[in-house]
């Protein structure tokens, strides 16, 4: 289509989160370029929805802020028509936000008075009712989520949590109205704001739930959630003649060269995969306290990785005992330094040797490898698993194909199926 400026413009406060929504809107025949933080040049970018990636989470909010305001510019920049700010589905942040205080300062700056929350994205098992936020079967301070590392989450009412990190008034668009479509949400809507909410949590538990919300939500200047949210929202453009079918959304161009698998999340999902690779092909464990002792851990595998002809998994993994008592003996924020630091010297150096196609676990291991590899847009394709795509990025080692999954997605066999898909 004629048309000079994107349509949609996003901020997502972490990497694999980034690349999470950005495959939803290629899913839904968006165009869509993912930027490793704001980027500096002004040159237009040709896509139909652009995504700023952040490392925004776990910062002091005033910096989260002030990073998301700067994205938000670059984007108003680039002609976008409406606005996304990306958090994780399972809504985990610090005790003093950052969901709470980027939203408020995201809707002053756009000039609009209410915003939607939701974090639901049932097809990864994340749904919301009566504003509480169930992973799986369990409620999210059932899951695992309350023993993060990072961002424990201990309370499942997502109204309550966001009203502690907020100024203003939150409140809930209940499923009842939702269930009833767009018209009846959009009058939920004008309820809530009448009464003084100016954030509401939403819910919902299908997918045809986020269909409903995006036409509600058609005009809007900004929208809030995970990356489930946007699968209604490329429709809209499309109804209103700006978005063509989108049958080439998702083509990508073929890189080759060898294969690697870097983890370094420790989640469940990630155990699972790294147990099942384990299983059948080679691999080495990455160890912090080796790491920390000072021990050549880098070179140790760089060497295993020459001493294989077929793909290895080089990870630091663990399971929620070894990680408890490495983080006991390292602390949390050095033992993670010591990982991502790890491997993302491993990815650049076998970068240099050839390697072009990367599978990597973890959302603070994956932004660390695109830095390494001084990746700065990625052109976002096919998914592996829901929310998670293959990308391709122009590095300075050249194109590089990369995988970048955040550490809860995908199943067990997660690394095989993806390399299959690349090849």
């Amino acid at each position: 289509m004629n048309r000079s400026s994107a349509l949609l413009g996003c901020i997502a406060d972490d990497f694999t989160g980034a690349t999470d929504l950005a495959s939803m809107l290629v899913r839904g025949g968006m165009r869509t370029v993912q930027t490793n933080g704001v980027p500096t040049s002004g040159d237009a970018v040709e896509a139909d929805a652009l995504v700023v990636a952040l490392k925004s989470r776990t910062i002091p909010a005033a910096d989260a802020i002030a990073q998301s305001l700067a994205a938000l510019e670059w984007l108003k920049a680039q002609g976008c028509r409406q606005f996304f700010f990306k958090y994780c589905s399972t809504f985990d942040s610090t005790v003093d936000g950052n969901i709470g205080p980027v939203t408020e300062a995201l809707m002053k700056a756009l000039g609009t008075d209410f915003t939607i929350a939701c974090p639901a994205f049932p097809e990864n098992g994340r749904t919301v009712y009566r504003g509480y936020l169930f992973v799986g079967d369990a409620l999210l301070n059932e899951s695992g989520m309350e023993k993060h590392p990072l961002t424990p989450m201990t309370d499942p009412n997502l109204v309550r949590v966001l009203a502690s990190q907020s100024t203003v008034k939150t409140g809930l668009l209940r499923y009842d109205a939702l269930a009833k479509g767009a018209d009846a949400a959009r009058a939920a809507i004008q309820a809530l704001r009448t009464d003084g909410v100016r954030i509401a949590i939403a819910d919902a538990i299908s997918n045809d739930d986020l269909r409903t919300l995006g036409r509600a939500f058609a005009d809007a200047p900004l929208l809030t959630g995970g990356s489930g949210l946007a699968l209604g929202l490329p429709e809209n453009f499309r109804a209103a003649g700006l978005l063509d079918d989108g049958s080439e959304a998702s083509q990508l161009p073929d890189v080759g060269g060898r294969d690697v698998v870097l983890a370094g999340s420790s989640s469940r999902a990630s155990n699972a995969q790294v147990a099942h690779w384990c299983a059948k092909r080679p691999a080495m464990r990455i160890d912090p306290l080796a790491l920390a002792a000072g021990e050549a851990v880098v070179d140790q595998a760089l060497e295993f990785f020459a001493q294989h002809d077929e793909t290895v998994l080089l990870y630091a993994t663990a399971t929620p005992d070894v990680l408890h008592q490495v983080q006991q003996q390292l602390g949390v924020e050095r033992a993670s330094q010591l990982v991502e630091s790890a491997l993302a010297d491993i990815a650049r150096r076998l970068a240099a040797s050839g390697v072009r196609r990367f599978v990597v676990a973890g959302g603070e291991t994956s932004g660390a490898v695109v830095q390494a590899l001084a990746v700065s847009r990625l052109r976002i394709g096919a998914p592996i698993d829901p929310g998670v795509p293959w990308t391709v990025g122009e590095s300075q080692y050249g194109n590089v194909a990369l995988a970048l999954k955040s550490g809860n997605f995908g199943g067990e066999d997660f690394f095989t199926r993806a390399l299959t898909l690349q090849h």
